[in-house]
């Protein structure tokens, strides 16, 4: 089978790669959306606020065509008029701008949260490049802008063109109205052609933010060499984490025969294992191992066990069970219970003064627990 190019991303983003686009400002973003959401909401706000818009801009006309015909020959006097009538135009429209901010503001937090990066802040020279700038005119993802600007130029203008269409007569009528009356009907058919017009626009941003979640994740892919240099980055070279693993066993080892002292007795087999057991009636539930080895360390251990006056005890089928199947620091199994508490019975009766006594004869010990288990960890060799 041939080798994958390097050049083909298959895989997906790992989560430090995730990350780092992110902080880049790398993140998931529709434009379609936000507009959606932003004209849907402000024909909301224009409806909900339709009647006090329209006051307002009766009040306005009124106070402009009420200027007196000596304020007009003033030089001045214009620019005050004019100066109050776009105070109040901008106050009676407050409550309509405050929201269109806010809908601003926080209709891209839909897609990809808040960001904030300085990554895109900073100058890149490459975007004033005609060459590129060509290229990405005609590149596949410029061809899908194009695609998707017409569309929404298809539906918008369709669905401006009903809306236009069915609101003729009412547009038409308007003449024939009182002027409040024709005012308020104004504004409310003005809301209501920006509300099915933003209906249009959130069909668009259904069909664009998904293209964007996947068209994200697409550029993001990486190829196998990317997470293995990643992986380097993260955890280091085989050869550090190799010598990194040989230093934690060695700690380990050492924390091990540091235990040995405080053993109650010494299990061997007697040369290939051996393994150190702790019980202490006011402390442990059960006895403990605390210690365990093969060959080499396992002769350590017999070593330290006689330096410090700690029993040993030949039982190798005891020895091999205990091995593979108690990890360090734990209790012993069940299924040992009774051939261990054998053990410390001959041990308390070597404490009591019998130094005399013989080595136990070989305890039954199930062959089945005398193999190697998966999940219990070896010796820290």
């Amino acid at each position: 089978m041939a080798e994958e190019s390097a050049q083909e991303r298959t895989e997906k983003a790992t989560p430090k790669r995730l990350k780092d686009a992110r902080d880049k400002g790398q993140v998931a973003r529709s434009r379609e959306l936000n507009s959606a959401a932003l004209v849907l909401l402000g024909s909301l706000g224009l409806w909900l606020l339709g009647e006090r818009l329209g006051g307002a801009m009766q009040a306005l006309l009124r106070n402009g065509l009420s200027v007196p015909r000596q304020a007009l020959l003033d030089p001045a006097a214009p620019g005050v008029w004019l100066g109050q009538a776009a105070g109040q135009a901008l106050l009676a429209l407050s409550p309509w701008l405050v929201l269109a901010v806010v809908v601003a503001a926080l209709a891209p937090l839909m897609l990809g949260g808040f960001l904030w990066s300085g990554e895109n802040l900073q100058p890149k020279f490459e975007r004033l490049s005609p060459a590129k700038g060509l290229k990405r005119v005609f590149s596949a993802q410029g061809a899908v802008e194009t695609g998707k600007a017409l569309g929404k130029f298809a539906v918008v203008g369709g669905l401006a063109l009903l809306v236009m269409w069915q609101m003729a007569p009412a547009l038409l009528g308007l003449g024939g109205e009182p002027l409040p009356a024709a005012i308020e009907h104004a504004g409310s058919l003005t809301a209501r052609a920006f509300f099915l017009t933003a209906l249009g626009l959130l069909l668009i941003a259904a069909v664009d933010v998904p293209f964007q979640l996947w068209n994200h994740a697409r550029q993001l892919r990486m190829t196998r060499q990317d997470i293995k240099d990643e992986m380097k980055q993260t955890e280091g070279s085989p050869e550090l984490r190799g010598r990194q693993r040989q230093r934690q066993q060695e700690l380990s080892r050492r924390r091990m025969m540091q235990d040995i002292p405080g053993a109650s007795v010494v299990v061997t087999n007697p040369t290939h294992y051996a393994v150190a057991l702790r019980y202490d009636a006011g402390a442990d539930g059960a006895p403990r191992l605390v210690a365990k080895g093969a060959d080499l360390i396992a002769a350590q251990i017999r070593a330290a066990a006689k330096e410090h006056g700690v029993p040993i005890l030949e039982q190798p089928p005891l020895a091999r069970a205990l091995y593979y199947t108690t990890k360090l620091g734990a209790e012993v199994p069940r299924e040992l219970y009774t051939v261990v508490a054998q053990v410390l019975a001959w041990v308390y009766q070597l404490r009591a003064g019998h130094t005399d006594l013989p080595q136990l004869d070989p305890l039954p010990v199930s062959d089945e627990l005398q193999r190697p288990r998966g999940g219990v960890a070896a010796d820290p060799a």
